[in-house]
């Protein structure tokens, strides 16, 4: 009976000094959490901080910063994780296969990983740059991770997936500085087309956005039976394109007399 009684004491013991030191593994392994995230917050932001001191980009400090911030959480679960008492070399058995399968399962995701790094080290593109990509046109507002996140001229935010839009056709509008402004006017046969030309050219040379070089080109193509067009290009900042190019068809519609009737 009092050996009973004494195993039973000892089973006791053990299981509160089991209990003491499970309770007192979560606790820690929540303190480790709870300052590994804000451990996180904090390194994200001086990552950003140090790179905005050197005028680096700020597609590069978003995705730097982000990236920064994922890892460092990572690493907080890994540690809270080996706090419980898990294996690690067990846990990163685990997570490898995990990590297979993941890789099968979300590719895509991954491609737009991959994607943003690219675009980060190629830069087809950077923040603010006007693009065509994947039939959207717009200003590109944030590029992350796994998305490129473009504002269209009607207030739109569209967001492209990373992967699709490095492996595709880009269109960058804004790299070069300028840009050319292209019009085409139909002239009847029946106008004085060059009087036509020499209004087109004086009102061009008198808009105060149009650059003297590149210089201008105007010239007569594509005849048909009752016309000809009148091709005009211009050279303009590219930031200035919308204006002038409204500005200029605006003034040579009112310039368009009625085609004559076939016969």
């Amino acid at each position: 009976m009092k050996e009973s009684l004494t195993s039973l004491n000892i089973n006791q013991e053990l299981l509160f000094k089991w209990a003491s030191n499970l309770a007192l593994n979560i606790v820690l392994c929540i303190l480790i959490l709870v300052f590994g995230f804000w451990i996180s917050k904090r390194l994200s932001k001086v990552v950003g901080g140090l790179l905005k001191r050197r005028d680096a980009e700020e597609g590069l400090i978003t995705f730097l910063s982000n990236f920064t911030s994922i890892i460092t959480r990572v690493i907080t679960v890994f540690l809270a994780i080996s706090q419980l008492g898990v294996a690690m070399t067990s846990f990163v058995t685990l997570l490898g296969a995990a990590g297979i399968a993941f890789g099968v399962a979300f590719g895509g995701i991954l491609s737009n990983f991959a994607g943003g790094v690219l675009i980060l080290v190629i830069k087809p593109f950077k923040l603010h740059d006007t693009i065509n990509a994947l039939t959207v046109t717009g200003e590109v507002v944030e590029i992350q991770m796994f998305n490129t996140y473009i504002k269209t001229v009607d207030n739109k935010i569209t967001i492209l997936p990373n992967g699709p839009l490095v492996n595709g056709v880009i269109v960058n509008f804004t790299r070069e500085g300028i840009r050319r402004v292209d019009i085409t006017l139909p002239v009847a046969y029946a106008n004085s087309e060059i009087e036509v030309m020499r209004r087109v050219q004086e009102h061009i040379d008198k808009h105060p956005l149009v650059l003297k070089e590149p210089a201008k080109a105007i010239y007569f193509s594509e005849f048909d039976a009752q016309s000809g067009k009148l091709n005009i290009n211009c050279w303009v900042e590219t930031s200035n394109y919308v204006q002038v190019h409204r500005e200029l068809s605006n003034a040579f519609f009112s310039w368009i007399e009625p085609l004559p009737p076939l016969a």
